[in-house]
């Protein structure tokens, strides 16, 4: 209730600004997420499943379908245009066909599972993370992959479907190599240094 709430106040937001992100999003048990934005043109579906921590960037014209479950960890950056969805009806629909909406119990064919996005990871433009994603932390997604499964910690995923092309922690050491005083930030979410 609380959430729905604030997300009308956004939408007001909205229209008397434009599509200006804001800082300050709320969880859906109420706790404040100061460091996180969502904008004002993401439409969220289901929202008391969606699981959100702070430091969270959600860009403009996402589509997040959350009635299965969606945990977004911290520090996890959301482009624009991406499609997450934690249901998939399209071969129950097949299956049944006009008999669909009348189907009673179990509809065969039908996915529905829980989304968890780890953090630090970013998911590039136009992506689509499909129900039953397990995506972990500090994963690149490039733009316009299609991620289904469970993907490793630190993992580059391009494609569709997303295959692993490569591991952040390359790019990264070479990063920190030149930034040794960011060490201790990276090492307080990732747990590790890259080798």
């Amino acid at each position: 209730m609380l959430r729905s709430s604030f997300n009308q106040w956004r939408r007001r937001l909205l229209r008397a600004t434009g599509f200006r992100t804001v800082f300050g999003e709320r969880a859906a048990d109420g706790r404040l997420l100061p460091n996180s934005r969502i904008a004002p043109s993401t439409c969220i579906e289901g929202e008391e499943g969606l699981s959100l921590a702070d430091h969270v960037f959600i860009g403009q014209f996402n589509f997040i379908e959350a009635t299965g479950g969606v945990q977004i960890d911290e520090g996890v950056q959301i482009t624009n245009f991406v499609s997450i969805t934690t249901h998939s009806s399209h071969r129950s629909i097949r299956l049944l066909g006009r008999q669909y909406v009348n189907h009673s119990g179990e509809r065969p064919g039908f996915i529905k599972a829980p989304v968890h996005i780890g953090a630090y990871s970013f998911i590039g433009p136009h992506s689509l993370i499909e129900a039953g994603a397990v995506i972990g932390k500090g994963v690149v997604i490039c733009a316009y992959a299609q991620v289904r499964g469970e993907v490793p910690d630190f993992a580059i995923m391009a494609g569709q479907p997303a295959r692993q092309v490569g591991d952040v922690r390359v790019a990264d050491a070479k990063l920190l190599a030149a930034h040794p005083e960011l060490a201790p930030h990276y090492q307080a979410w990732a747990g590790e240094l890259p080798v």
